[in-house]
């Protein structure tokens, strides 16, 4: 077991191996299990520690095969949760009072520490930032954070900086501007462009069954089913100039609920998934092959999905004054958009 743990202060995880599992590794088949909540590298640390049982014997290698009906437990220690450090990470403050601080979020930045990312996030930088300014949430003097951005997602954030804004922001995220003026807009830049210039996609989300750190279109009676709504709006389309279907096009989304990945997920079920999404936009990689340079380089180089959350509006939670806050589409962003225009518009 973990130095300082017992099998008696761990929790304990029990599965059931079934057919599909027949020859996989242990390692990877635990991940699939338990993801989000358990990295690869965390099962694979538990199992090199001793923290795993297969059929009652405890192995401690993660390569080790599993069969059909096996029976394979984790004794998960009691979890160790030191407060997040100040770390000095430059950020892109727009606004900044005793109740709350929004900023830009640069691509590429971390929310929240978690398993792979301990520090580096943007609550290290918050802490390093506000210093004394922040007066606690739950009784420990951190940011609270109201609603999260992927860490390839850019754009408008807002973070409560103390327990009765953070109660008061938490209420308008959870009504998703259904009585309240809360708005929050993305820009995306996706593959092809939908049948009609607005829309509303409504669906169900669930974890995907071929990928449980994906999201995925699900029945609407399984039972991790949530309703998802996103309206869009086509701003711009990237046609080719031989006269075929556009090849992309700027689409602005709103959302009417909050699903991890909605957007992400919700424009590749309709066919347009965003450039450079790797998880969920994979099959498309191969259009970039028939575009020309330089745009064809600048596709495959871009290293992340094209979404960037341009609009986010909120009462503010001491005065009640509505709050407006917009920033424009990052450099890399901009270069992409640039390059499809310029493909549309030659001759």
């Amino acid at each position: 077991m973990t130095k300082g743990h017992s099998e008696a202060e761990a929790e304990l995880k029990a599965f059931t191996a079934d057919d599909d599992a027949a020859g996989a590794r242990l390692d990877q088949w635990l991940a699939g299990r338990t993801a989000p909540e358990l990295s690869r590298n965390r099962i694979k640390q538990l199992i090199e520690q001793g923290n795993v049982r297969l059929n009652g014997t405890r192995v401690t290698e993660p390569k080790r095969k599993v069969k059909s009906g096996d029976i394979i437990e984790i004794a998960m220690p009691e979890p160790e949760a030191p407060e997040p450090l100040a770390e000095d990470i430059p950020l892109s403050v727009l606004h900044e009072d005793e109740d709350v601080i929004v900023i830009d979020k640069p691509a590429g930045l971390v929310v929240h520490p978690g398993p792979g990312n301990p520090a580096g996030t943007l609550v290290n930088a918050l802490i390093a930032h506000c210093g004394d300014s922040l007066s606690g949430i739950g009784g420990v003097r951190r940011p609270g954070i109201v609603h999260r951005l992927d860490r390839d997602t850019s754009g408008v954030m807002v973070v409560a900086k103390n327990d009765r804004a953070h109660q008061a922001l938490s209420a308008q995220f959870a009504d998703h501007g259904r009585t309240t003026e809360m708005e929050r807009a993305y820009l995306a830049l996706v593959w092809g462009t939908p049948d009609r210039m607005t829309g509303k996609i409504e669906t169900f989300l669930g974890r995907s069954s071929r990928d449980r750190m994906k999201q995925a279109v699900v029945p609407e009676g399984r039972p991790d089913a949530r309703h998802a709504v996103t309206h869009f709006r086509v701003i711009e389309r990237f046609g080719d100039p031989s006269g075929a279907a556009p090849v992309a096009s700027l689409v602005e989304c709103r959302l009417e609920t909050g699903r991890t990945h909605q957007i992400r997920v919700h424009m590749a079920h309709i066919g347009h998934p965003l450039i450079g999404d790797q998880d969920y936009g994979r099959s498309f990689a191969t259009k970039a092959k028939v575009l020309p340079e330089p745009l064809r380089r600048s596709v495959e180089m871009f290293g992340r999905q094209a979404l960037h959350a341009a609009h986010l509006a909120f009462n503010h939670p001491a005065t009640g004054e509505l709050m407006r806050f917009e920033t424009p589409l990052p450099a890399d962003m901009m270069e992409l958009v640039a390059g499809f225009r310029r493909f549309h518009d030659r001759t």
